[in-house]
């Protein structure tokens, strides 16, 4: 096969040829963006998965459906340690200098960009990541009170009022939103809430771990009702298949059925994989059609790949003993696991466990699926733990 004309396309957020099994979400927040523009009433939305299900794909495209409807969109990723008005501060600037240029909503997108102004100054002494380019004087008592609970609220309310006289809306778009700290977190869902409390066009479409939800329920009891939690799983059986087939196609390439679904059980449906897996055999493949001999060749070198980037990524940020708590719990399956069983393994406490336990959920590594469970955020990291830590010494290493 040509590697020039390899169709398939593995990275962190990269747009695969084929956005297979994901047209229903899709719609949903079309809808919701266009009963936000008409003034209807409409829940933001926080997509949850795993690593490796294409949150940041769907983000982006959503993104871009959203421009191409004119409606006016922020597309903001929260790193771990940078504050939320760090990152949203500049994105909303361009969005407001935009909404400024349309004639009906000139003087409140000037407006707006006046509360932003005040916004970075007061917030400035306790954020200082805060870099934004100041368009406008502030208005004194517009935004500047220096409590970003307040402040983000009367700023998303002046931009809200700008979007709404340029008949169209505010989508905000933010990735790996399990990041935000708790306290940053209650500020824009108070934001949002009262956004929507007077049916202003600013909506949140966000993406983050499981363990997003319940950071969100605790920093604000009412998130639950502000917000809808679609859950993004693994492609099933048939959109998988389009994930590899179609793009083949494309090129005037088949696979064998067995080939076919090799690759669909190998990688489990998850995105990420089956664009790792398509790109390997590809390659690997001399012509077509591409047989189960090619697949078979190519998973070798796929789990190598995997195993020096995606998963090796990850492993690099553990303590020793945070190394030897999710070897555990690979000893003990794919998981969920009870925590009293992991202990076990480690012959520990629970209770002495639970300040690394709550360190790796942080990390985002681990969650809990239900009290007293715990499961791996990315998939197959079990497997990948026993091949980097084989054997039973890991049990004694320190």
């Amino acid at each position: 096969m040509d590697p020039i004309t390899n169709p398939y396309a593995p990275g962190a957020g990269t747009p695969p040829p084929e956005l297979a099994g994901r047209d229903e979400l899709r719609n949903t927040v079309r809808i919701a963006g266009e009963r936000i523009r008409a003034g209807r009433p409409a829940k933001s939305l926080l997509l949850i998965g795993l690593r490796g299900v294409g949150k940041t794909v769907l983000l982006d495209r959503m993104c871009t459906e959203m421009e191409g409807m004119g409606l006016h969109t922020l597309r903001i990723e929260a790193p771990e340690g940078r504050s939320l008005p760090a990152i949203l501060a500049p994105q909303l600037r361009q969005a407001l200098l935009r909404l400024s240029r349309v004639e009906q909503a000139r003087e409140l997108g000037k407006r707006a960009l006046q509360a932003l102004a005040g916004f970075a100054r007061a917030l400035k002494v306790k954020y200082a990541d805060i870099e934004v380019g100041i368009d406008y004087e502030p208005e004194p008592g517009l935004a500047d009170n220096g409590d970003l609970e307040h402040d983000l609220q009367a700023l998303l309310e002046v931009a809200g009022e700008a979007a709404k006289s340029a008949g169209t809306a505010l989508i905000i778009f933010i990735d790996e939103l399990q990041y935000v700290e708790e306290e940053q977190m209650a500020a824009l869902i108070t934001a949002l809430h009262r956004v929507a409390q007077r049916q202003l066009p600013v909506m949140l479409v966000g993406a983050g771990l499981p363990q997003l939800p319940g950071r969100m329920g605790r920093a604000k009891s009412y998130a639950e009702r502000l917000f809808d939690f679609p859950f993004i799983g693994p492609l099933d059986a048939g959109a998988a298949r389009d994930a590899i087939a179609v793009p083949a196609q494309e090129q005037g390439v088949t696979l064998e059925p067995a080939a076919l679904e090799k690759i669909v059980s190998e990688t489990q449906g998850y995105p990420y994989f089956l664009q790792m897996w398509g790109k390997h055999v590809w390659d690997v493949a001399t012509r077509s059609p591409i047989s189960l001999q090619d697949v078979n060749l190519a998973s070798v070198s796929v789990v190598a790949a995997l195993d020096e980037s995606f998963f090796r990524v990850r492993f690099d940020r553990l303590t020793p003993a945070e190394k030897r708590y999710l070897r555990a719990m690979a000893e003990l399956g794919a998981g969920p696991h009870r925590s009293g069983d992991i202990a076990g393994m480690l012959d520990r406490k629970v209770t002495a466990l639970a300040p690394m336990r709550n360190q790796l959920i942080s990390k985002g590594m681990i969650w809990s699926p239900s009290h007293g469970d715990t499961a791996f955020t990315v998939p197959m990291f079990d497997q990948f733990m026993k091949r980097i830590m084989p054997g039973a010494d890991w049990r004694t290493v320190r």
